[in-house]
This record gives structure tokens, C-alpha cells and sequence, in this order.
């Protein structure tokens, strides 16, 4: 792993068993990401995109192959070194924003930071300067189900920086947003990474948004080809 590099895999593979069949949905998969990198994948609902970054996210284990981020190979680490790994190394955006309805927007952007033992004044502080970073400020104590969608997904945005990640795994970020609304989404993951050198990783279907990250992977049956 180069100085640079903030994520490898190498040779990833994932089998599931289906019925008492093997399928075999990633069959070798080598990816470096850099530090400050913007990187789009794309290819064809099944080809393997979204268990990838859940292999690369350790939300799910490889059946082999490594997995080497920020310098842990998360494969050999127990679950709660991965969690708090994931927590601090990582942050996650959906398709659908994943915000708890229960809780204030304030709340929902500082819980990574409470996960990781900051006190609820500190949380609060750094969560509401990154909400008026997002263009938020005036909606801190709202719930989720107040906001607009592009707000809801700004908020995910900003719940997902709030660790000062060294790498972001988007799926479909803008997949739920009309083309305006998505346009300022992107423009503000753009502006965040420039500002914060904060790398993404960014499955969609979205050819405007891949073309505007900078690198542009293609999936295809398990493999990436190029």
C-alpha cells in the first residue's frame, strides 16, 4: 500500500449461497483509492457494484481477498476494532438517506461522533458548523420527515463528514433527487472534497455524475473492466 493510497482491495471475491447453489457475484477484484481521489462506479443492476462497497464498507465479509483501509486490513480485525474503525476511517451515503426519524437533524449528524465517545456539547458544535456548512443551519431541530429531499440527502451528507472520514462510500446518491436537487448534491460533495481532501467512492447510474468525479470505473458480471 503506497504512502497515497487510503483503500486497496486485492482478488476480492463473494459467494452466496442461493438455494444450495454457489453464485458467485464479485470473482476477483483489485481497487486503490487515493487519498482526496473521485471515483464512480458504474455498470448493470447485478454486476456487483453495491457488494462491493459493502465488502469495502465492512458491512459484509469477502469470501477472500483483503480489504486494506487506512492501513488495517479490516479482514483480520474483531468486530468492535472494525466498528470503531468504520466510524472513524469511513463515512456512508444511501440511495435513501438512513436519517432516524425520531431524532432532530442535529442529532442525526452528531450520533457518529457520540458513537465515538465525543461529549453532546462537542457533538453538538461540530454538527451544527457542518449542517450551516450544507446550507442547514436554519434546520437543525427539524425531523427528518420536515425536510425536502435534497435537504434530507444534505443532511446525510453532512452526517457522513462529520468524523472528517478519509474516504466516503456513496451508493446512489442522488438516485432519489430530481436533476436540480442533485446537481447541488454533487456540487456539495464536490466542494467538501476539495476542502476536506476527503475521498468518494460513488456507485450510480448517474453518467452526468460520473463523468463530473473524475475517474470512472465500470463493472460488468463480478469484475471490474475497466
Amino acid at each position: 500500500m503506497n504512502k497515497s493510497s487510503i483503500l486497496n482491495c486485492r482478488q476480492l471475491t463473494k459467494r452466496y449461497d442461493q438455494g444450495g447453489l454457489d453464485v458467485d457475484v464479485l470473482k476477483g477484484v483489485n481497487l486503490d483509492i487515493t487519498v482526496g481521489e473521485r471515483v464512480a462506479i458504474m455498470g448493470a443492476s447485478g454486476s456487483g457494484k453495491s457488494t462491493l462497497l459493502h465488502l469495502l464498507g465492512g458491512l459484509e465479509k469477502a469470501s477472500s481477498g483483503e480489504v486494506i483501509l487506512d492501513g488495517v486490513n479490516i479482514n483480520k480485525v474483531s468486530g468492535s476494532k472494525l466498528a470503531k474503525l468504520r466510524n472513524k476511517s469511513l463515512g456512508f451515503i444511501y440511495q435513501s438517506h438512513h436519517l432516524l426519524g425520531e431524532f432532530s437533524v442535529l442529532e442525526n449528524v452528531a450520533m457518529p461522533l457520540l458513537i465515538a465517545g465525543e461529549s453532546v456539547k462537542q457533538a453538538s458544535v461540530r454538527a451544527t458548523e457542518l449542517l450551516k456548512r450544507v446550507g442547514l443551519g436554519h434546520r437543525i431541530e427539524h425531523k427528518p420527515g420536515e425536510l425536502s429531499g435534497g435537504e434530507r440527502q444534505r443532511a446525510a451528507v453532512a452526517r457522513a463528514l462529520i468524523n472528517k472520514p478519509c474516504l466516503v462510500l456513496a451508493d446512489e446518491p442522488t438516485g432519489n433527487l430530481d436533476s436540480k436537487t442533485a446537481d447541488q448534491v454533487y456540487q456539495l460533495m464536490l466542494e467538501l472534497n476539495q476542502e476536506l481532501n476527503v475521498s468518494f467512492l460513488v456507485v450510480t447510474h448517474d453518467h452526468d455524475l460520473a463523468a463530473r468525479l473524475g475517474k470512472v470505473l465500470h463493472m460488468e458480471d463480478g469484475l471490474i473492466v475497466g
